[in-house]
């Protein structure tokens, strides 16, 4: 008795810390996932392709060719679309400011939204190529956007749509941040290691829907901590609790011995 007195303050204190580190991890990663506010679904009618082309000169040129037509330095543009032109942009993955060879990643564009407007009608104009798709959110499409998901991007978005590793140092990105166009752009261009998928404005917008369905799905078990699976989430509950065990035998350990093994 004597030894759970002295020490129950510090194995209040230690379930306490154990309690607020679960509801903070809980908090940080599974907040709300707002998408950016989405753009419009075609080309802006009075989007200005000769501005595009001096635009494109100025900042595109060094890596994609005064033309469009590619260097050592970047891929042709010439029949990549307005699509795939209007995703890399208003993503902010190009223009490219990483090391050679690594992933483009996600960030605040680097152009106004009239200038992509019109970046994105000249490097249309360079070839035909996928048009910016039309998205239409359906609940009703709900189940089928499940399976579509599941087969087809679950295996490296993950099953909650929190991304995953793909292999070769390379990443399938969250997509929290992705707006219902942006994620409809993917599935048509197939950015990056990901492959364009073929599938019907039905499918697609199927496919979509779920997306955007599990930005604000509920978590009627509680706690998702990020929504990474339930392995791993299991895995995070139990180190919490064997650390607090390690401890409390620890402490118990400490105090036998000082009692001498428990002898009289």
């Amino acid at each position: 008795m004597g030894l759970m007195r002295r020490h129950r303050p510090l194995a209040m204190a230690m379930l306490a810390t154990a309690g607020l580190i679960t509801v903070v991890v809980g908090h940080v990663t599974a907040v709300p996932r707002t998408p950016e506010p989405s753009h419009a679904l075609v080309e802006a009618q009075d989007a200005d392709p000769t501005a595009g082309a001096a635009l494109f000169r100025t900042s595109c040129s060094s890596c994609h060719g005064p033309d469009g037509g590619g260097t050592d330095n970047g891929p042709s543009l010439v029949g990549v679309g307005a699509a795939s032109a209007d995703f890399q942009l208003r993503t902010g993955r190009m223009p490219f400011a990483g090391p050679r060879g690594t992933q483009p990643e996600r960030k605040p564009p680097a152009f106004m939204p009239d200038e992509i407007e019109d970046l994105v009608t000249y490097v249309a104009s360079l070839g035909d190529g996928p048009a910016i798709p039309t998205v239409r959110i359906d609940a009703e499409l709900l189940s089928r956007g499940q399976a579509l998901y599941v087969g087809n991007c679950a295996p490296c978005h993950g099953a909650t749509a929190n991304g995953g590793a793909v292999g070769g140092g390379s990443i399938a990105p969250p997509l929290d941040r992705a707006t219902d166009v942006q994620a409809a752009e993917a599935v048509v261009v197939g950015p990056g290691q990901m492959p364009a998928f073929n599938f019907g404005e039905a499918d697609r917008n199927a496919v979509v829907s779920y997306v955007d369905y599990l930005r604000s799905a509920p978590n009627p078990g509680g706690l998702s901590i990020g929504g990474i699976g339930p392995v791993p989430e299991g895995f995070v509950a139990w180190a919490v609790g064997m650390a607090l065990l390690a401890a409390i035998v620890y402490l118990v350990g400490r105090e036998w011995a000082r009692a001498g093994g428990g002898g009289a």
